[in-house]
């Protein structure tokens, strides 16, 4: 930055001149309090050198170490890649040619607006790209100049890796990703001096930004033990069962695995079947009971349904041991059995969410070949039981990184909690992560609180020998989906002898299980099915309640072999999803009795909802 009184020299346009005036001609450019500015910067070295004492404590008193060099395997990857790109060099000058070609008509795209004149830009931001929408990023030449010229240059970086030839389709994938996520951190939107909004902060607070900023770094720091664990949101302002969490009911059951939980009626008459709920263990329950406003189970308790939810433990190194068989005989089977106990029905309709629904999916197939028929209608939210295209988390899954994952987890007997979430972070990385970045650390704001992102941070951990298990016989061998590639409780699985009928959910924008790969469960399943696509993402596509008038969904009766097949023929509906399940799980109630409580049957409540399997946080 210039000196105090001293203009930029041939600065384009008037506004990026008026930016960088003095503070004489500027009034609201404020200048540093030294007294304060030394207080505060004494208080941050204060903090800073008591966490590299922790850090430096935790390392030489055994703590985590980095294990293999390469964890993540990727020097192999990207050598492969580049010897690939040099084994054609007229491609990759060609490559070059066409970046030159671009800067070429971005220089005179600048030059004219320079002038005076409009001038087109030779590229855009995605409609969906936040990073640019501070007006100085259009209005401003020079920052304007600065993200055309880095758009021009993360897509010469991305379509010139795309094009590299004779590489496998899972190298390619992981080359590809990897190189968003550099483009990504490379943007100017993440920097200082590049990013007209962190500049104006900086020059209108005399630099507080930036010093709060870094309290919030340390802070963030601080709560990660070392680790940066990025506040997403005001963890404060949210607690588990009092303003979320809280519609009412009993935990009537527990195991070692999970709490069952009974809600109470708010309808006189019920559906005589119970509903039974199995979300994923990789997060915690209550991301379908946030609020009242968006709860699916409050909703469905007001549908006259009898509510019943699996809420699973954080579990510890005790539980290092437990099997997916293990979540199978515990989870829904122990579910089934209590239900029974609690309300004298065995016949029961169930929702799987996730990993839940993939859970869901074997269960069947265990019970199918038992010939037990107590689940009479089964719900699929966005759950793949075919990994074949897994999405980009097939990225991770390789043997080397497995390989290095199951030493880490067999040293502590479970995975951690934030390191499952930095992967999924990872897959949506400019908003799950540099926006944060950002708005923390760079305009020194504290983050909103928002009850969707407290839960994204209240991570659940996996068991060491159950997550090995899900990683190689679903997601690398694709066992699943092979008729008797799993055993579970001495029974080898078929997903195709279910004959339940099914309600089976996409999300048309789902980064974890993306929807053309959850479609194929309608190929599986034998009974009758029925596929509804939403619109939006894993979460808000399927946390979508009717009152929000939000997203679209898909419908369509026919359901050919190609997921496209099935879009181009499905007509659209507005708004949400929820009461065209209704209407379907409405044909499977059994008729309709008197509302049940919590301990109307054999089990008697053992606590309040939410129970205190869920209030087990990782961190």
């Amino acid at each position: 930055m210039s000196q105090a009184g001293t203009r930029v020299p041939h600065a384009p346009g008037g506004k990026f001149k008026d930016q960088f005036m003095n503070d004489q001609q500027r009034p609201d450019v404020k200048m540093p309090d030294p007294v304060e500015l030394s207080k505060s910067m004494a208080r941050i070295a204060g903090r800073s050198q008591r966490l590299v004492t922790e850090f430096l404590r935790r390392q030489t008193n055994g703590g985590p170490s980095m294990g293999h060099a390469d964890p993540l395997n990727l020097g192999r990857t990207f050598l492969e890649m580049t010897a690939r790109m040099m084994a054609d060099p007229a491609k990759l000058m060609q490559a070059q040619m066409n970046l030159w070609q671009d800067y070429l008509k971005l220089w005179q795209s600048t030059t004219r607006r320079m002038m005076g004149h409009e001038a087109e830009p030779v590229i855009e931001p995605a409609k969906d790209d936040r990073r640019f929408k501070h007006e100085a990023w259009s209005e401003n030449q020079l920052f304007d100049f600065i993200k055309q010229s880095y758009l021009l240059t993360a897509r010469w970086m991305q379509s010139t890796v795309r094009d590299v030839d004779g590489l496998d389709d899972k190298t390619a994938k992981k080359v590809d990703f990897y190189t968003r996520q550099f483009v990504d951190a490379m943007a100017p939107s993440n920097f200082v001096m590049t990013n007209p909004e962190v500049l104006k902060a900086t020059m209108e607070s005399g630099g507080e930004n930036l010093v709060k900023g870094l309290e919030n770094l340390l802070k963030d720091l601080e709560r990660g033990k070392g680790r940066l664990s990025i506040s997403m949101t005001d963890i404060e302002a949210f607690k588990v069962g009092q303003n979320i969490a809280v519609t009412r009911g009993q935990v009537i059951y527990q195991n070692d695995l999970m709490q069952l939980l009974q809600y109470e009626p708010t309808t006189e008459t019920v559906a005589k079947r119970p509903l039974l709920v199995l979300p994923p263990w990789i997060n915690k329950y209550y991301i379908l009971d946030l609020r009242p406003t968006n709860s699916f189970i409050k909703w469905a308790v007001e549908q006259g349904h009898t509510v019943f939810v699996a809420s699973w433990v954080n579990p510890d190194e005790t539980l290092a041991r437990k099997t997916f068989e293990d979540y199978m005989v515990e989870g829904p089977l122990a579910a089934l059995d209590a239900i029974e106990e609690a309300t004298g029905e065995r016949e029961v309709n169930v929702v799987g969410y996730c990993l839940g629904g993939t859970l869901l999916a074997a269960t069947l197939a265990w019970m199918a070949a038992r010939k037990d028929s107590r689940i009479k209608s089964a719900t699929f939210l966005a759950t793949m039981v075919d990994f074949t295209e897994p999405g980009e988390l097939g990225v991770f899954i390789d043997e080397e990184q497995l390989t290095a994952l199951e030493e880490k987890m067999e040293k502590r007997g479970y995975l951690e909690g934030h390191e499952m979430a930095t992967t999924f972070n990872m897959l949506r990385a400019n908003d799950l992560i540099w926006s944060f970045v950002v708005n923390n650390y760079l305009l020194g704001k504290d983050p909103f609180p928002f009850d969707l992102l407290y839960w994204n941070a209240d991570s659940t951990r996996m068991p060491a020998e159950m997550h090995s298990f899900y990683l190689r016989k679903m997601y690398q061998e694709n066992l699943l989906v092979k008729s008797g590639g799993i055993t579970l409780k001495g029974v080898p699985l078929d997903l195709r002898k279910i004959t339940t009928p099914a309600y089976i959910l996409s999300t048309k924008e789902d980064h974890i299980a993306p929807w053309r790969s959850a479609y194929a469960a309608t190929q599986l399943y034998k009974g009758p099915k029925k596929y509804v696509l939403s619109a939006s993402g894993h979460i808000a596509g399927v946390v979508n309640p009717p009152s929000a008038n939000k997203y679209c969904h898909w419908v369509s009766d026919e359901l050919p072999p190609q997921p496209e097949q099935w879009l181009a023929g499905a007509q659209q509906h507005p708004g949400s999803w929820w009461a065209d399940w209704q209407r379907w799980v409405a044909e499977f109630a059994g008729g309709q009795v008197k509302a049940r409580k919590p301990g109307d049957g054999k089990l008697k409540p053992i606590e309040p909802a939410p129970g205190s399997y869920v209030q087990m946080m990782a961190r």
